[in-house]
């Protein structure tokens, strides 16, 4: 969705642009004043348009342009004018820099057709493939191998990460090595609108479960992935525990879940058998602030890639931006990441990125540091802490651990510790 910067002084037309862009599916941010303009602007994204009274308070259409050109801001501005002739009219496209113009009085006839000629959605929007993105960590090449060693069975997997980890892009990787490659992939999201159903009153079945059952058959000889098993009800855990557990359909179904379904599991809020069930096999993708090495090839491809869609030069970081990038928690992970990246090298003239082009958002939900159980492979060091902080207490180190006594006895035997 593109956005679309209105700076006019007069409400009740910002009010009429506001709403007839939002109704043609664009995101318009209004604003009356110079210096609201300017900080507006250096948070747009790519294939924004500023929509600008030749007039407004504490400037013009033509002093915004011109600041855009001084700041290295290339977003093309139309210029709302007030009933002028042809030569007035290429004054202000000419001289003033307007891409183009728009007649007050037929703001409502020439609004959307004129914004649509420069909006350019995703022009400059980096869409990750289902190929894995190059990366040098130790972590990142076990899960490379892990892929390798998985993809040759036909074992149910889960893909543990946090958001923004790319677990469906490794998830591709399994089933494009495996040899299911040339039979269907359906790819499903566990809390999409595809799984809403509705009791069918002239079938027996739940229309829900004829709508999952229907997503097997299709895939029948290949694959489903599964994204985000933690957000399924209890009803849609119903019907996919029956349909593998009594039907037995020949679908290899591979998963990915945020580490909280561990303690929905052990809270019976996700029905155990039906993990045991999809959890064959698993990999636990690791957050990128715990693979921090990771971060310089990735914002290297992500350059790459940015280059390559502008036809630019490829820019580079310095030292402060490198360092800046290490210390952040990355909640969001590779997501954000190539957020962040992307919109330094669109909003940098320079072929140089620094710690002050990155901008980094202050609204992100700090990452979870506490002992609840979350990644497989992590669980045993979180027990012994939680064993030491306790002193033993297995009752304490279970309520630490967001777990019940029973479950922590199964731990401790399944890894040597009881």
């Amino acid at each position: 969705m593109n956005k679309i910067l209105i700076v006019e002084a007069s409400i009740s037309d910002g009010r009429l642009m506001s709403g007839l862009l939002t109704r043609a599916g664009y995101e318009p941010i209004a604003v009356d004043k110079m210096e609201a303009a300017q900080e507006e602007v250096a948070k747009l994204p790519p294939g924004a348009v500023v929509v600008a009274a030749m007039k407004f308070t504490g400037g013009t259409a033509r002093e915004l342009i011109n600041w855009q050109k001084c700041e290295g801001y290339k977003f093309p501005v139309i210029a709302v004018v007030d009933n002028m002739n042809a030569v007035d009219l290429l004054s202000v496209m000419r001289d003033g820099g307007a891409v183009d113009v728009i007649q007050r009085p037929a703001i409502d006839k020439q609004l959307i057709e004129t914004v649509g000629k420069y909006a350019k959605p995703e022009s400059v929007v980096i869409q990750l493939d289902n190929a894995l993105i190059p990366r040098r960590s130790e972590k990142f090449k076990e899960i490379e191998q892990s892929i390798d060693r998985i993809a040759q069975t036909n074992a149910n997997c889960i893909i543990f990460g946090e958001s923004g980890m790319g677990k469906e892009q490794i998830a591709r990787q399994i089933y494009l090595q495996s040899s299911r490659t040339q039979k269907p992939i359906t790819v499903i999201e566990a809390g999409g609108a595809e799984l809403v159903g509705l009791h069918d009153p002239k079938s027996d079945r739940n229309e829900m479960y004829n709508r999952i059952k229907s997503y097997f058959q299709n895939a029948a000889g290949g694959t489903i992935i599964l994204k985000n098993i933690q957000l399924l009800n209890f009803e849609k855990q119903s019907v996919f525990l029956h349909i593998l557990s009594e039907e037995h359909p020949d679908v290899r179904v591979i998963c990915t879940a945020e580490p909280e379904l561990l303690k929905m599991v052990s809270e019976k809020r996700f029905r155990p058998n039906l993990f045991y069930i999809l959890r064959q096999v698993d990999i636990s993708v690791p957050p990128l602030r715990e693979v921090s090495e990771d971060i310089e090839s990735l914002t290297d491809y992500f350059l790459t890639l940015y280059a390559h869609k502008t036809e630019q030069d490829k820019k580079r970081l310095d030292v402060s931006a490198t360092k800046a990038l290490k210390l952040h928690q990355w909640p969001g992970n590779v997501r954000e990441l190539k957020d962040v990246i992307l919109f330094a090298a669109f909003h940098t003239s320079d072929d140089v990125i620094t710690a002050s082009d990155l901008n980094f958002s202050q609204s992100e939900p700090e990452p979870d540091t506490s002992l609840r159980l979350q990644e497989p492979e992590k669980e045993k060091t979180k027990i012994i802490a939680a064993l030491q902080q306790s002193n033993g207490n297995k009752t304490q180190a279970a309520r630490l651990l967001g777990i019940d006594r029973s479950t922590l006895r199964y731990k401790l035997k399944q890894f040597g510790l009881d």
